[in-house]
């Protein structure tokens, strides 16, 4: 096993399920695009080496947003091979990514009012549609990750604050605090329960799913008269964008966002909240 192949083999073990396999296959078309370059794909690499992979990507006619997603795998390579001490410096860092464009994201995000509105909404229609909208719009979880929230994971008190628990993306935990107003929606929530699942279908009071979590954001949102498609992740978006907006330092939004590299975390900030239009991001 080369040292490079080696190097991929520990990065990807940091992952697992959808992430290790987008990160798998962005590695592979590395690899082939460096073999075909004559080039090892780890020891040697210069900058301008990772630009010309960059240029190609272009080149093949795929979006500016997708040619940055496809390095997330990359950097992320680079950036553990190099903490590993098996190269001398990150040719990626610097290297020159695509600016993304307003009108290439999916994501349809929400300003403080309409956010606003949203919360407030969500409680009339049931209280788990309340809590939901929170951990959402609030706590910016994903929707998996709100889906598989339970009673007993914000049962614990961490100096002074309660807190919850919950494993986000690539299986790593994480505990964030619980502001009053966002504990006070979770316990009206749960009621007189003490364990499971904390929200619930409102009709057979069964588990939600992710895909659930999709619908009840889709109500929510056609009963807050919001008129364009919001998902899950407008939520999520909304929370960070609001906070950012809001003054908060970069490093504590990046918190609440758990993301690993702050620089997806700046992809937040590239339009006022005045504005309805998100940002370029799936993290």
């Amino acid at each position: 096993m080369t040292t490079a192949q080696l190097a991929a083999v520990s990065y990807l073990a940091r992952y697992s399920g959808h992430t290790h396999v987008l990160y798998a296959y962005q590695l592979r078309e590395w690899f082939a695009w460096c073999e075909g370059s004559g080039l090892d794909p780890l020891v040697g690499i210069q900058r301008a080496h990772v630009e010309l992979y960059i240029r190609g990507l272009g080149d093949r006619g795929l979006m500016d947003s997708t040619v940055v997603t496809m390095m997330h795998g990359v950097r992320g390579f680079f950036r553990f091979a190099h903490i590993d001490g098996l190269i001398a410096a990150d040719p990626a860092v610097y290297a020159r990514l695509p600016k993304i464009h307003r009108d290439e994201t999916r994501t349809q995000g929400l300003d403080r009012l309409e956010l606003i509105r949203f919360l407030q909404v969500a409680q009339t229609l049931t209280v788990h549609h309340g809590a939901l909208a929170y951990l959402l719009g609030i706590n910016a979880l994903r929707a998996s990750e709100a889906a598989a929230v339970r009673i007993e994971d914000y049962a614990d008190t961490l100096r002074g604050h309660r807190v919850l628990h919950l494993v986000g993306k690539g299986n790593k935990p994480a505990t964030m605090p619980l502001t009053v107003p966002v504990l006070r929606v979770l316990e009206a929530c749960r009621g007189q329960r003490t364990s499971g699942p904390l929200v619930l279908r409102p009709v057979s009071g069964q588990p939600i799913d992710r895909r659930d979590v999709y619908r009840m954001v889709a109500r929510i949102a056609t009963a807050a008269q919001i008129p364009r498609h919001i998902s899950p992740h407008s939520l999520r978006h909304a929370a960070i964008t609001n906070a950012l907006d809001a003054g908060v330092p970069l490093r504590d939004a990046q918190i609440l966002a758990r993301h690993a590299d702050p620089r997806t975390t700046e992809h937040y900030d590239r339009a006022p909240a005045a504005t309805s239009t998100g940002t370029a991001s799936t993290s």
